[in-house]
């Protein structure tokens, strides 16, 4: 069975490096957003069962997207995975609902751990 994951982040290169970190012996469905906007979109298309999210987004950073899923009924699994590790806005995201709030970069098997904890292992 396919796992559906949204990876939003501005960087080609750093979704490219958050989809390289996924456990390889799982089988995804990986759908791309360059900024939170089109995530946004993307989650209204669809069901995600992962959001890999960075924070510093342009158009709308990760927090507007958290807050556009804070006020939906079905969300993903989110993991927040961002250089800007504040302990303010760590409070913040977990808040509006994220799981995990991980560091770039990102460690693969930190990750592995966070998708174990969340029972997608």
């Amino acid at each position: 069975m396919s796992i559906s994951v949204l990876v939003a982040d501005d960087s080609k290169l750093s979704r490219r490096s958050v989809i390289r970190s996924l456990p390889q012996d799982l089988d995804y469905d990986i759908t791309e957003a360059t900024n939170g906007k089109e995530a946004i979109e993307a989650l209204k298309s669809g069901f995600f069962s992962l959001l890999l999210l960075d924070l510093t987004m342009p158009e709308v950073d990760g927090v507007g997207v958290l807050e556009y899923l804070h006020e939906q009924q079905e969300k993903p699994n989110v993991i927040v995975i961002s250089a800007d590790f504040q302990p303010e806005k760590q409070k913040i995201v977990m808040a509006l609902g994220a799981k995990r709030f991980l560091r770039k970069p990102l460690d693969k098997e930190e990750l592995a751990m966070a998708l174990f904890e969340l029972g997608m292992l």
